[in-house]
């Protein structure tokens, strides 16, 4: 289950966020899809976790905003991370057209428990 924060400029326009909300489930499942965790195109509740927030009067970026994903560590994902961030960035561009944005991937090794 990846949790995703995106931080954003204060003049990224309402409809680029909703289109990313709208993309960035699917984009994140196909990016981080791996034998112990296959995507099946079917996102259920508590699949991947979008969060937004605006840059505060004391963050500092250069960029438009920022997608940051952590999802848990397996083997098979870290080997190829540079090309899964890589094939994400250009998702995210095809969805919502040119922009100045950054995407890091994370794998913590961690555990998940969701109830019904």
């Amino acid at each position: 289950m990846p949790l995703v924060e995106i931080t954003y400029a204060p003049h990224v326009a309402e409809p680029t966020l909703r289109e990313l909300g709208s993309a960035l489930p699917h984009l994140v499942s196909l990016a981080v899809e791996c034998p112990e965790e296959p995507y099946d195109g079917d996102l259920q509740p508590g699949d991947v976790e979008l969060r937004f927030r605006e840059l505060g009067p004391f963050d500092r970026s250069g960029l438009d905003f920022v997608i940051e994903i952590r999802s848990k560590f397996f083997e098979s994902r870290a080997a190829d991370r540079q090309e899964r961030v890589d094939r994400l960035h250009e998702g995210i561009t095809a969805a919502i057209g040119p922009s100045d944005f950054g995407v890091y991937l994370s794998l913590p090794v961690a555990a998940w428990a969701q109830g019904d």
